[in-house]
């Protein structure tokens, strides 16, 4: 129990340091781990390569968009660590996460996954993107800190 205890103190320490800015090349160990737990639960609909879904764009017959990448040419870069954190931790609740009346296929993983294994996978997709992306997004992050 020590130990967990000390292991999330390190990581919340980590994060409140960075001002909430998950820096994905922070640690080897939780790009690994968050690249297994994408593969696990993200990838059958976000895709093994973060491509998302064809036409992530248009409205499914039942009204919802398809998922969408997490890779550079989606817009997963354009919101702030804490919003990624609670979108795949809550899901995308409308009026929270989402705009109000907003119907997404987006489960919450909050059961299912800790808080350490969300922060590895975002870790994990912001490791993919271009050096300017990522700089872009820590912007926003930053921006969005206080």
């Amino acid at each position: 129990m020590l130990v967990v205890l000390l292991v999330i103190a390190f990581y919340l320490t980590t994060l409140a340091r960075s001002d909430g800015f998950i820096d994905p090349f922070a640690d080897q160990g939780r790009l690994l781990q968050g690249k297994t737990v994408y593969t696990a639960n993200c990838a059958a609909c976000h895709g093994a390569n973060l491509e998302g879904q064809a036409n992530w764009r248009e409205r499914l017959d039942n009204g919802r968009l398809p998922a969408p990448p997490h890779d550079k040419t989606g817009h997963t870069w354009h919101h702030p660590d804490r919003l990624l954190v609670d979108m795949v931790k809550h899901g995308l609740v409308p009026g929270r996460t989402a705009p109000p009346g907003y119907e997404s296929d987006m489960p919450a993983y909050g059961g299912l996954l800790t808080d350490e294994e969300i922060v590895a996978v975002i870790a994990y997709i912001k490791s993919t993107w271009p050096p300017r992306v990522l700089e872009a997004q820590k912007e926003v992050t930053l921006r969005n800190s206080k």
